[in-house]
């Protein structure tokens, strides 16, 4: 009897040995990627969803800022640089393909409290210009506005100046390094206003449409707000210049499945 237990878990050892090494067959296969912040929660949710599907592939993704990321793949430190603005004339001479995967709405928030509901875009120039300081000047109470931002080198930042035509004219209070920040700021200052990308915006802030337009998926495709700006996977040539595993990684974004994932999101897909 105990001869015969003895061979039952030589049996099972056996078993379990040919299980672990039929899974070690299985090698994992990285794709790094490097940049914009305000992409980093499209990125992690394609992330779940592309290793659900390819389970060799393992995306690991760094948010650290678009311009951090643009010139990490031109280093050749990471596989994918994450934009979230247009690639630069120079920045493509120097051989990086703009892979527009997503559009994103930039919404002007306040905090929940402020009665203005809709700003003009000229208003809005005029408010980080400083121009105008105070609420009443829109139609609202009358209490100081506080000028939130990003801080230099984000492609939040940057889009957001180049789409009013306001580069190097803003006059922040406050500027911080990431979209979070920027949230826990506008809710928690009195008469504080910032911008962020739609699909972190939360109850906890109060969106402004502009020039009477809401942030929308429809409003955003059919080119009706005007405070958008792409979501960028640049690569260092084109995409079928790359490794099979970074094609398959494009290929599912392109997917009814990468699509849902970025509809999910508030975003606009574009692959």
């Amino acid at each position: 009897m105990k001869k015969f237990g003895i061979l039952i878990v030589i049996c099972l050892l056996c078993i379990a040995g040919v299980s672990l090494s039929a899974n070690a067959d299985i090698e994992t296969q990285k794709i790094s990627l490097n940049g914009s912040t305000s992409m980093e929660k499209m990125v992690n949710a394609l992330k779940e969803g592309l290793e659900d599907q390819y389970p060799e592939l393992q995306m690991e993704p760094q948010f650290t800022g678009s311009s951090a990321g643009i010139e990490a793949v031109l280093n050749g430190t990471t596989d994918i640089g994450n934009s979230s603005r247009y690639l630069k004339d120079e920045e493509k001479e120097k051989g990086l393909s703009e892979n527009i995967v997503a559009i994103d709405a930039i919404v002007i928030v306040t905090d929940t409290q402020n009665k203005v509901n809709d700003l003009t875009k000229q208003q809005l120039i005029d408010i980080y210009q400083g121009k105008i300081r105070n609420w009443k000047e829109v139609g609202g109470e009358d209490l100081p506005i506080v000028v939130i931002g990003r801080e230099s080198g984000s492609g939040t930042r940057s889009a957001f100046e180049e789409i009013l035509g306001i580069e190097e004219q803003c006059q922040y209070a406050n500027e911080v390094n990431e979209t979070g920040p920027i949230i826990a700021k506008v809710q928690s200052i009195p008469g504080a206003i910032g911008y962020v990308s739609l699909d972190v915006i939360d109850e906890t802030v109060k969106p402004l449409s502009i020039d009477g337009i809401q942030a929308s998926e429809e409003t955003i495709q059919n080119g009706q707000y005007s405070l958008q700006r792409p979501f960028v996977m640049a690569t260092k040539g084109s995409i079928e210049q790359q490794n099979e595993n970074i094609q398959n990684l494009f290929q599912y974004i392109a997917s009814e499945d990468g699509r849902k994932i970025i509809r999910a999101m508030g975003l606009v897909p574009v692959l």
